[in-house]
């Protein structure tokens, strides 16, 4: 399976746990590309079996927790996306909010299907994302 993982990333958070899930889906036989949000082409995103998208939580401590712009700018410049399947993911610090419902809001405003929505608080991937991984082959 082809996969693309696309993050935004502050501290490099974000950026570990892309890498860490790109390390998932290898060891399970899957082609995987990792890239930022500011470096990667939308039109790449056609390509792919499996599109993740991942962003930091933003925030005050417990409310308003959001994805970032750079993610949801990324989200509107891949256009329309007709039965794709993607996961959206994020890293947070103390509370996760409407983040990954917004994310998932805006792939399936452009037809996207959500399969899976992950939070890690730290770069590591857990087991639910592991046996989510399993499932794909």
């Amino acid at each position: 399976m082809n996969i693309v993982i696309i993050y935004d990333s502050s501290t490099g958070t974000t950026a570990k746990a892309a890498q860490a899930m790109s390390k998932t889906f290898a060891d399970q036989g899957h082609t995987c590309r990792v890239q930022s949000v500011a470096k990667a082409d939308p039109a790449d995103m056609l390509e792919a079996d499996l599109i993740c998208v991942g962003s930091w939580v933003k925030g005050l401590f417990f409310i308003r927790q959001h994805p970032t712009e750079g993610t949801m700018r990324f989200i509107e410049r891949m256009g329309d996306l007709p039965g794709k399947n993607t996961i959206v993911f994020c890293t947070y610090k103390t509370a996760v909010g409407s983040t990954l419902r917004q994310m998932a809001r805006a792939l399936e405003g452009q037809g996207a299907k959500v399969v899976g929505q992950f939070k890690y608080r730290g770069p590591e991937p857990n087991n639910k994302f592991a046996s989510f991984a399993a499932s794909l082959t």
